[in-house]
């Protein structure tokens, strides 16, 4: 297949029109016409909007991957794209000196992008000292937490991992302010009871000039309404990967995906670690609203899942896609950049990518934002605003969205990929159709949250997990 030709902007009118920058994700998939598709494969026909760009790219070792499969229903994002010229440069670029206000060199660009006059913010701020992240596992690009921070910024960054919300939440809550990490990625709805424990520190949005960089349809959000607090970091959503020699049978909803689980994939599939997600399984293939408080659906789903499923489970694993590679395992529920990643793992190890396929979750599944947020009592609070605002400078934003595989909400995405990343492998699986995003709901915290744990809990424990 070639590449697509161009990325267009699906936007609801009725969400542009509604969405007051203050409820989005809130309103849920139905409303959220944030998606971006892919149109025209292998077609010649361009267009000059401003929401128009052209194809995807990456760089470095991603840069070149096998050929996968498409199913009706399905999308098995195995094609590596053929590469285009980047088209749009910047129209104007006005480069100064400045100092901040403690006396630290910064280098201030403000640049016009020819392809859709659309202003960017390039600020980059320099600092000293150490810097420590606390993040989810492999959700950066190497060098962007290593040697480009190092020689770009000034810092030296320590990077630690955690799989789920909870455990970032409990390792803060326990050490008040003392766990020496800078920078957390918690999700959105997890925010209003970290700010509420005082676990986050409040923006010095001085610093943060880049913020202007993103998206206006990716702030404001209900869980930080003035973005004191977070700022996005990217979004995705969740769905399932199969090797299609092990599952026969097609799978185009979670019913199909539990029915493969205790199937034919029986001791080889896997879940991820967090009970929203787990629980959020049985609701999508069960027609029910996954943030049910219901204590009938509730006991259902746990009924199910520790009766009839967890004996199927061979792990509770965040980022398989390693073990996949190593075929470990065949069936795995997944967020849309880690079964990205899986893709150039199985090919890395000599894998057929051809037998592997991706499926956006359906009926019904997971939207969710990632947001960059300081740890209350950061040792390196500046050096944390100049490498959060450093990510929001375009070209750095879209190198990071070229390794981790998912949305990072600049403006104009669809502009910045054609510039910057031309070549982007699997851009299906970044960028989603109007269709996909419709069926795409985000979580929220509610009564129910105790027992979502204590169910997966249990079902960990039936598994021997």
């Amino acid at each position: 297949m070639s590449q697509p030709d161009e990325i267009k902007i699906l936007a609801h009118d009725s969400f542009r029109q509604s969405l007051s920058r203050r409820s989005f994700l809130q309103m849920g998939g139905a409303a959220a016409g944030m998606g971006l598709m892919l149109i025209g494969c292998g077609s010649s026909k361009s267009t000059t909007s401003v929401a128009t760009t052209g194809a995807p790219g990456t760089t470095g070792a991603t840069a070149t991957t096998a050929a996968g499969t498409t199913t009706t229903g399905t999308t098995a994002a195995g094609t590596s794209a053929a590469g285009t010229s980047a088209a749009g440069t910047a129209a104007a670029t006005t480069v100064g000196a400045a100092t901040t206000t403690a006396g630290t060199p910064v280098v201030s660009a403000v640049a016009t992008e020819a392809a859709g006059s659309v202003t960017y913010s390039t600020v980059v701020n320099k600092a000293t000292g150490t810097l420590a992240m606390y993040t989810w596992g492999a959700y950066n690009d190497p060098t962007i937490v290593g040697t480009l921070a190092e020689s770009t910024l000034g810092v030296k960054m320590k990077v630690d991992y955690y799989t789920s919300n909870e455990e970032l939440i409990a390792k803060l809550s326990a050490a008040k302010g003392t766990t020496g990490y800078d920078i957390v990625v918690p999700t959105g709805p997890y925010i209003p009871q970290m700010i509420e424990k005082g676990l986050l520190m409040k923006f010095d949005k001085s610093k943060l000039p880049n913020m202007t960089n993103v998206d206006p349809l990716y702030l404001g959000q209900a869980w930080d309404t003035t973005n004191d607090y977070s700022v996005c970091k990217d979004w995705g959503t969740t769905g399932w990967f199969y090797d299609k020699t092990v599952v026969k049978t097609e799978i185009k909803t979670w019913s199909d995906f539990i029915a493969a689980c205790q199937g034919d994939a029986s001791g080889k599939c896997t879940v991820l670690d967090t009970a929203a997600n787990l629980c959020g399984m049985y609701f999508w293939a069960n027609g029910i609203d996954w943030n049910t408080e219901k204590k009938e659906d509730l006991d259902a789903c746990e009924a199910f899942l520790v009766d009839k499923f967890a004996s199927h489970i061979k792990a509770f694993e965040s980022y398989p896609s390693t073990k996949l590679a190593e075929g470990a395992y065949s069936l795995s529920m997944m967020w849309n950049g880690d079964a990205r990643a899986a893709y150039q793992d199985i090919s890395d190890a000599g894998g057929k990518v051809d037998n592997w396929v991706w499926g956006v979750g359906s009926p019904d599944t997971e939207l969710w934002m990632d947001n960059y947020c300081i740890a209350a009592g950061s040792p390196n609070a500046d050096a944390a605003h100049a490498w959060i605002n450093w990510l929001l400078v375009p070209e750095i934003s879209v190198k990071d969205l070229a390794f981790h595989g998912y949305n990072s909400g600049m403006k104009n995405i669809g502009a910045l990929i054609k510039q910057y990343q031309p070549t982007l492998p699997h851009p299906e699986m970044i960028f989603f159709s109007d269709a996909q995003v419709k069926t795409m709901h985000t979580q929220k915290i509610t009564s129910a949250q105790d027992r979502l744990v204590d169910i997966q809990n249990k079902v960990k424990a039936k598994a021997g997990g």
